[in-house]
This record gives structure tokens, sequence and C-alpha cells, in this order.
């Protein structure tokens, strides 16, 4: 009478796979994981902007000058705190320069409108980045 053993169970191949599938992925999904967290955290930069963007329209359909419009003069608000995400919001001329923390690699955001307000230009270092669109 003969014995058959089975045994059952990975071999160290099988393992070795399964580690080095594992890791290729992980080597694609963090660079993408770390771009999306940094566009997020940007969207708390460009979304601190809309306040300045309706003042500033609204001044300018007023009839103010454009060399009149800055933080704290014809309605335009103030330069707001500092926050995670968002370093500074200046208003000159009308331009919007929004400035975003270390965290966001100091990336800018810049609003340029028209002479009316109803359309605006973006700028910026986001748009290298990828942090924003145009």
């Amino acid at each position: 009478m003969s014995v058959i053993s089975r045994s059952s169970g990975f071999s160290l191949i099988e393992l070795m796979i399964v580690v080095s599938i594992i890791g290729i992925l992980a080597m694609i999904a963090v660079p993408s994981y770390q771009t999306y967290t940094q566009r997020a955290r940007f969207a708390e930069v460009i979304s601190a902007t809309e306040i300045f963007k309706t003042a500033v329209a609204l001044a300018l359909q007023q009839g103010a000058l454009l060399t009149e419009l800055s933080n704290g003069q014809n309605g335009i608000p103030a330069e707001p705190k500092s926050t995670k995400n968002l370093d500074s919001i200046k208003v000159e001329n009308g331009i919007i320069t929004a400035t975003g923390t270390d965290i966001v690699n100091n990336a800018t955001f810049i609003l340029k409108p028209n002479s009316d307000g109803s359309n605006w230009t973006v700028g910026g270092t986001c748009l290298k980045s990828g942090l924003c669109t145009a």
C-alpha cells in the first residue's frame, strides 16, 4: 500500500509573484494619490477667490476703475487670514492673486478680469503643476 501525501498552501514562488504585483500597483497608485490630494487641497484656494471675483465684477459694473480695486476698497473684502492650504489672497488693480501654502507647493492662482468683470483669464503656477485649469 502506498501513501500519497498532498500538501496544501502556497509555494514560495507564488507568494513572491503576488508581492511583486502588489509592489507594481503601489508604484503606480502612490504618485496618482499624491497629485489627487494636492488638487483637492488647492480647491480650497480656488473656492476662496469666488467672493473676490464677485466683488471685483460688481465694482467694475458700478463704474469703478481697475486701478481703484484692491483689498478693502470699493467693496472688495480685506485679505483673509491664512489657513492650512491658503496663504493669501491679494487684489491689486482688479487682479486677484491667491497663493497656496507649502502643502500645495506655494502655487499661485491669478485671475484677471476683462473691462466689465464678466470674463476672467486664469493664470499662475497652478496651471503648470496641474492644480487648476484655464
